[in-house]
């Protein structure tokens, strides 16, 4: 089936507001828009809410500088060829990619910096995939209208699908006696396959996310496969995770620790 070109050409021009990027006369056109179209205001505002998670959770990482060696090699892309425009397109591009990876980069260092307690030697992959599971759980978080791919409803085709994708039969936690409740999951794209995000909500609409997948360390492996609860935080989410035979969990939230903690432990008991 076809995509409407109207519908991309429209929410490309609601991206484009919500990243600032619309002249005054485009922007005031889209707020008389969002004024009479209480669903597409509705959009724009989980947007918005997600765009500041984001940059909340990597705000300090939005005044460092470029490494002067990927500085360098930005100047280097721009010097090359003879069409002064192709140099001047690309070489924007350049610099937009290394000053993302810079920013990535620093965001891991930050992040190891942040552990609490020593892991066990060696196994930085669990520490990256906590950090990966606090990102997901901070761009999903703010969605209101598509928080999850499948949702509740469809449990048993959800499980299904995520097993076979990940390759290993998981298994959904009832959170009902500590008040959640399953909103759905979803497939997310990880460093060594495919990874999977559970999402669950209270009754004062509090989530909370629980990341899975496949944890490809041969220091985990050569420890006997599984790890204490280890904990984690970025801004505002904190996660506590661990790894059992090669797979690994991690519970993220914006709870207090001890509560979190409780919760992670009624999920463990379980799977």
């Amino acid at each position: 089936m076809k995509e409407d070109p109207d519908l991309l050409r429209d929410e490309a021009e609601l991206h484009a507001y919500v990243d600032g990027r619309l002249d005054a006369a485009a922007r005031a056109a889209v707020q008389a828009r969002l004024a009479a179209d209480p669903a597409a205001a509705e959009t724009v505002a989980a947007w918005t809410r997600q765009k500041e998670a984001l940059r909340a959770l990597h705000a300090p990482l939005l005044q460092e500088p470029v490494p002067p060696t990927l500085r360098e090699a930005a100047e280097r892309l721009q010097h090359r060829g003879s069409n002064v425009q192709r140099v001047a397109r690309w070489g924007g591009l350049a610099a937009s990619v290394l000053v993302a990876f810079a920013a990535g980069w620093a965001g891991h260092q930050q992040w190891q910096s942040r552990l609490d307690g020593q892991l066990l030697a060696g196994t930085r992959g669990a520490s990256e995939f906590a950090r990966q599971a606090v990102l997901a759980h901070s761009v999903y978080l703010p969605e209101v209208r598509h928080p999850v791919e499948v949702d509740a409803s469809q449990q048993d085709h959800l499980v299904q699908w995520l097993s076979k994708r990940l390759n290993r039969p998981l298994k959904v936690p009832n959170l009902q006696a500590v008040g959640y409740e399953l909103v759905g999951g979803r497939l997310l794209p990880g460093d060594k396959g495919a990874r999977a995000q559970f999402m669950f909500q209270d009754a004062a609409g509090e989530r909370i996310t629980l990341y899975v997948g496949a944890i490809d360390d041969p220091n985990l492996k050569a420890a006997g496969g599984a790890t204490a609860f280890r904990f984690g935080s970025e801004g505002a989410v904190a996660t506590f995770y661990w790894v059992d035979e090669g797979f690994g969990y991690a519970l993220a939230g914006k709870h207090p620790r001890q509560k979190l903690l409780t919760l992670a432990e009624h999920v463990h008991r379980q799977l």
